[in-house]
């Protein structure tokens, strides 16, 4: 295998591995974005996971799956809402308790449910959602450089993939260029100045963490309809907390929030390619070490050392209507 195939081979990985990390990310930009801190991304993407798994497995539809992993989704988003809008409860402590809380009730449940230590069972090919063969494969194929890249990096995803990176442009004209994204990112900075025009601002964040739910809700999934074929134990294995550092990295902005995902997959990619290969000079390296990458690299952003990320104004502090 030339330097190229393994290039393409590991460019493919990093799209594959950056899926769950981009709906992630986008869903707490929007939750962010509104002022609410969503710590519970990791609870979230696990809770929809398991969901997911369940119904394809019942159903053999990844499509009912993927409804279920939403729904549960949402329903872990409302809580968020209930108690740190609602309620004006610390939006961290809330978050953090939906992990626990998910991370708990997914292995109780599995354990009850199917008697596989928290798995579920694996599920049958028409559960899951194949890859999808774009046109003109075989004729491009023997291009140079450009056929394999079409080839194996473009084609042969699966759709959530591509919705995946179809929801960055969506999300960036939403809050860009819409009502509803102008008066979000305003609530997010002034909320004040949102209920002064006589325009909701509870109303307003719970949509902003519904949006959250949804799309963490297609994370899930993806973790377990597409690119696995069942739910195991903390299979988002922290995938929640690296989405917060990219969107972090990214200063809360749509595209540079899809590049930070890159990065964070190709780092997992590359740690994938390199478990057993030696290192010039150095010999065999230790493939924890290069599993360790994406996790040293979420340390270093969410502690500011790469520039100063600034998030919305009002960020993490409950609205208090004035009378």
């Amino acid at each position: 295998m030339d330097f190229f195939d393994i290039l393409v081979s590991i460019l493919g990985s990093t799209i594959r591995l950056s899926v769950p990390l981009v709906f992630t990310a986008l869903a707490g930009l929007f939750s962010e974005r509104a002022g609410v801190f969503d710590i519970g991304l990791e609870g979230k993407m696990l809770a929809a996971a398991f969901s997911a798994a369940c119904v394809a497995y019942i159903t053999a539809s990844p499509w009912l799956g993927l409804v279920a992993g939403i729904g549960v989704s949402v329903a872990f988003s409302l809580l968020h809402g209930f108690a740190s809008i609602t309620n004006r409860g610390n939006q961290i402590v809330s978050g953090v308790a939906i992990n626990f809380v998910v991370a708990g009730l997914t292995i109780v449940l599995g354990q009850a449910w199917f008697g596989q230590g928290g798995r579920t069972p694996q599920l049958l090919p028409q559960g899951r959602f194949s890859p999808i063969i774009l046109p003109g494969v075989e004729a491009l194929r023997g291009i140079p450089v450009i056929g394999p890249l079409y080839a194996n990096v473009i084609s042969g995803n699966n759709i959530l993939t591509y919705m995946a990176f179809l929801a960055v442009p969506i999300s960036w004209w939403i809050l860009y260029r819409t009502r509803f994204g102008l008066r979000l990112r305003a609530v997010g900075e002034n909320p004040g100045a949102v209920d002064t025009a006589g325009i909701s601002v509870t109303w307003l964040r719970y949509r902003a963490v519904i949006c959250a739910g949804i799309l963490c809700g297609f994370s899930g999934t993806y973790l377990a309809v597409a690119q696995s074929a069942a739910f195991i134990k903390d299979m988002s294995a922290g995938k929640g907390y690296i989405a917060l550092a990219a969107l972090i990295f990214a200063k809360w902005k749509p595209v540079p929030v899809m590049f930070a995902c890159l990065l964070f997959g190709f780092l997992d990619a590359f740690a994938n390619f390199m478990q057993g290969k030696s290192v010039p000079l150095i010999g065999e390296v230790p493939v924890q070490i290069f599993q360790a990458l994406p996790y040293v690299l979420t340390c270093i952003l969410l502690a500011g050392f790469i520039g100063v990320a600034n998030p919305p104004k009002a960020g993490g502090v409950p609205y208090t209507k004035e009378r």
